[in-house]
């Protein structure tokens, strides 16, 4: 078979649908890079692939080890561009099946969200068997895939049902870590490079927040969720912590929250002073993320904890008083062995946590792990995610958000599963993108949601030393912040 790493060529010809066709690619080789181009010169060696469209004929051809394989088909005169594009990627996807013996779990859905796709159909009033043959006819999307999704919406839906239109989500950045995974692709910093510039981050934090919650309260805007993310909040002290959830508390009626979570995150900067000012300030929901227990793995992955690390840590968040915890794993971690998966799944559940979710690893580019991605080719993560799907589900941990992205291997999903009553609004909604969320803080985006599904982003600076130095510009980026918050006001409450 082919090197994956290398860079494929890869020729349009009468068209440029670029970006679904490489997506497509990336469902049979995730972590490869293409060359594109329109010159079928370029069309050379052992390994390469030419899409093309000539009227109303598509065409592809696919080589593969010194192998040509040609597929082609012809439509009517009135096709629209869209269908064009989607059965040109149709052909090179069979092509592939055939010479790879790779059969993605999830069709031609290359989409990040496949439960809003199942949300917008039942909204239609399909039942569930016309959803499943509408998305099959599309995206020949394997059934234990399809009957996923359509749990997932199902669980989603009585929630959505309850969002408040007059409302909005505030996220807070606190982009730090003490060390960096080698699967994180995440913009955070270390500790030890970022010390030196923490009180003017926590200084900066604060007035945004300050000027954020200003611009709440004379909207007449309500806050629904909070969200403390990172890197890993509990990376800062417990005085820092304190100090930003105080501006929260001060700027913001928290009388209004419906849920406010905090990521912990690594057990390795979990203090019980940090979880008492946690709790003290309002948050109910935390995560404590193990990713595996499998000590040789954390290792690998440059994690500084132990398996007993994060046994300690939760049952110090229990000994505080937390009764929301959720806890992240990671599917298809280098090293990791199915066993050793399906016991660390074991006994996270032996523990009784509120929620659990399951990442299948992603290979990004921003990740020191990107460089020996070929080496994960054949990592079992699906043994690990199927494994996973039936036992939370026995017992009683349901599925309710979420998320696929590039480069994942065997083309798998991140699902959040939680116990009845226990799921994560904030999660929910980011994945819906129902609601505005209002991004504060170092490497924050804020997603303002219209009517009509508009959705607009504002993103802070990616780096500490940047968003403290050129705070003033971002302000002045983020003015349609307001505009939006005085829409909102307008709306009737649901």
């Amino acid at each position: 078979m082919t090197d994956i790493t290398l860079k494929m060529p890869v020729v349009l010809i009468g068209n440029s649908f670029k970006y679904e066709i490489e997506s497509t690619l990336k469902l049979f080789f995730s972590i490869s890079r293409f060359a594109f181009s329109d010159n079928i010169e370029d069309a050379v060696g052992d390994n390469y692939v030419v899409a093309g469209k000539d009227g109303v004929r598509l065409y592809a051809d696919v080589m593969l080890d010194g192998e040509l394989t040609h597929s082609e088909k012809i439509f009517p005169d009135d096709t629209q561009d869209a269908v064009f594009e989607h059965e040109l990627c149709r052909l090179i996807f069979h092509l592939l099946i055939e010479r790879t013996g790779i059969i993605p779990p999830w069709g031609l859905m290359t989409g990040i969200r496949p439960v809003k796709r199942v949300i917008d159909l039942m909204n239609r009033g399909l039942t569930k068997d016309e959803i499943f043959a509408q998305l099959t006819e599309k995206y020949e999307i394997n059934r234990d895939k399809l009957e996923l999704a359509y749990a997932t919406a199902v669980n989603q839906q009585p929630i959505l049902e309850k969002i408040n239109t007059k409302a909005v989500s505030l996220y807070v950045s606190i982009p730090f870590c003490p060390t960096r995974c080698s699967y994180c692709s995440f913009v955070s910093h270390s500790m030890d490079s970022a010390i030196k510039l923490m009180p003017q981050y926590v200084d900066a934090l604060c007035r945004e927040l300050e000027i954020t919650g200003r611009l709440v309260k004379e909207t007449g805007t309500k806050i629904d969720t909070i969200y403390f993310g990172g890197g890993t909040p509990t990376s800062i002290t417990a005085d820092e912590l304190r100090t930003i959830m105080e501006c929260v508390a001060k700027n913001f009626d928290l009388d209004s929250v419906r849920e406010y979570s905090v990521e912990a995150g690594r057990p390795d900067t979990i203090t019980e002073e940090k979880l008492r000012v946690i709790r003290e300030l309002g948050a109910e929901r935390i995560s404590v993320n193990p990713q595996t227990l499998n000590d040789d793995v954390l290792k690998v992955i440059g994690r500084k904890h132990t398996g007993e690390d994060f046994l300690r840590s939760y049952e110090l968040a229990r000994k505080v008083g937390f009764t929301n915890i959720n806890t992240d794993l990671i599917a298809g971690l280098p090293t990791e062995s199915a066993e050793s998966f399906r016991n660390t799944l074991d006994r996270i559940i032996d523990l009784d946590p509120e929620s659990i979710t399951v990442h299948t690893l992603t290979l990004k580019r921003a990740a020191a792990l990107f460089a020996n991605g070929k080496d994960y080719a054949y990592n079992p993560a699906s043994e690990m995610v199927d494994y996973s799907i039936k036992k939370l589900m026995d017992n009683r941990y349901l599925p309710y958000y979420m998320y696929r992205q590039k480069n994942t291997l065997d083309n798998l999903e991140n699902v959040g599963y939680a116990k009845k009553g226990f799921e994560s609004w904030y999660n929910i909604f980011i994945m819906d993108e129902t609601q505005t969320i209002l991004g504060t803080g170092c490497a924050a985006s804020t997603k303002l949601v219209y009517e009509g599904g508009r959705i607009e982003r504002i993103h802070n600076y990616k780096f500490p030393y940047e968003y403290i130095n050129r705070f003033d510009q971002l302000m002045e980026k983020k003015k349609e912040t307001e505009e939006c918050l005085k829409r909102i006001s307008t709306l009737p409450q649901k």
